[in-house]
């Protein structure tokens, strides 16, 4: 059995810092036990011709949504082997759930592995936006001493208003973790929460269009999917506050590109902060590098060695049950006997 894994390169990192899993060096640090049990592990960085030369042999793919294998209809027409794509973390958009469905293949990914660590860089980020954090580091950077400029621009987030769209596990960390900033916090989201759940996280729900005009910041925590794709474009922004923060830590195609620019030059966007782009990795040019008033990582929210050891785990687990002829955690698949089945996703793809 072939298990193709398409990781990001860790280059000197890997070599001194074992923990690092998620790297192509380090291999998810499953190596050991895939080779102990019969099969074949190749761990590759190439998610183009590299990959498309294992696809015909490959029995499971293994992709991060930091360094993504697009592996979409065409590639599964050729793959008749293909049995599992797995992703190494959360969010499974890189591959195609209905041409998945469509010919049996299982898809999974490690539920919950990132939660903690996206929900704190979203308020980092907040805080980054909020306060101007950005523009004061790269004064000092720059040799630079103009606190007007800055302060100009940076506010408590105290009494402000944060919105959430998409209240899973990580939008209901997000507004845990918002709480001792004595913020209100609206949310949207396709299920609504408990009178109970809300009065713990202390948040409420509202309608999208009532939501969006009264937030001083914006959390995107929701899935990619054909109802999601590029929905926050110049429309959407047009009906939120102006002067608005924007954070995304959800995924990058959620925002129309030329939209998000447009919105910041006017300024109806005061400042986004993103962690997620289309495609990724994103080209040198890619019009979100230079925009104005941004605070873009390069998708490391999920990553942290914490996480790495939670997602390389859960693909651990599910390799282990796949070559014993065991079903997968529910609560990791996506598409499983040809059917969407993830709650995340399913109203999206139900026929």
């Amino acid at each position: 059995m072939k298990i193709v894994a398409v990781l990001y390169p860790g280059g000197e990192a890997a070599k001194t810092t074992p923990e690092l899993l998620g790297c192509a060096e380090n291999a998810l640090g499953l190596r050991e036990m895939v080779e102990a049990a019969g099969h074949e592990l190749v761990s590759i960085t190439d998610a183009g011709a590299g990959l498309d030369a294992h696809v015909p042999t490959a029995d499971v793919i293994i992709a991060t949504p930091f360094w993504p294998a697009y592996v979409m209809r065409d590639r599964i027409e050729k793959a008749p082997n293909l049995k599992l794509l797995l992703t190494a973390g959360v969010g499974s958009d890189h591959f195609d759930l209905a041409a998945a469905a469509d010919h049996n293949v299982t898809v999974a990914e490690v539920t919950g592995s990132n939660v903690v660590s996206v929900a704190e860089h979203v308020v980092m980020m907040t805080l980054a936006l909020v306060r101007n954090y950005i523009p004061s580091y790269q004064q000092v950077v720059d040799g630079l001493w103009d606190i007007g400029t800055v302060a100009a621009r940076s506010h408590d987030l105290e009494d402000k208003t944060v919105g959430i769209f998409g209240m899973g596990r990580i939008g209901q960390r997000v507004a845990a973790r918002l709480k001792p900033f004595d913020v209100t916090v609206y949310y949207h989201d396709q299920r609504r929460m408990t009178t109970t759940e809300e009065q713990v996280l202390g948040c409420r729900y509202l309608p999208l269009e009532k939501m969006l005009p009264i937030c001083d910041v914006l959390s995107i925590n929701a899935p990619l999917t054909p109802a999601t794709q590029e929905m926050f474009n110049r429309e959407m922004f047009a009906k939120m506050k102006r002067g608005v923060n924007v954070v995304n830590t959800a995924r990058g195609r959620i925002v129309h590109a030329e939209s998000l620019v447009e919105a910041l030059k006017s300024g109806q966007l005061a400042g986004y902060a993103g962690d997620v782009w289309y495609p990724q990795p994103a080209p040198a040019d890619h019009p979100w590098r230079s925009m104005p008033n941004h605070a873009m990582t390069p998708h490391v929210s999920g990553t942290t060695l914490e996480a790495q050891k939670r997602y390389a785990d859960g693909v651990g687990d599910c390799l282990e049950r796949f070559f014993k002829g065991q079903a997968l955690d529910p609560d990791f698949l996506i598409v499983d006997g040809g059917k969407v089945v993830s709650p995340s996703y399913r109203s999206a793809y139900e026929k």
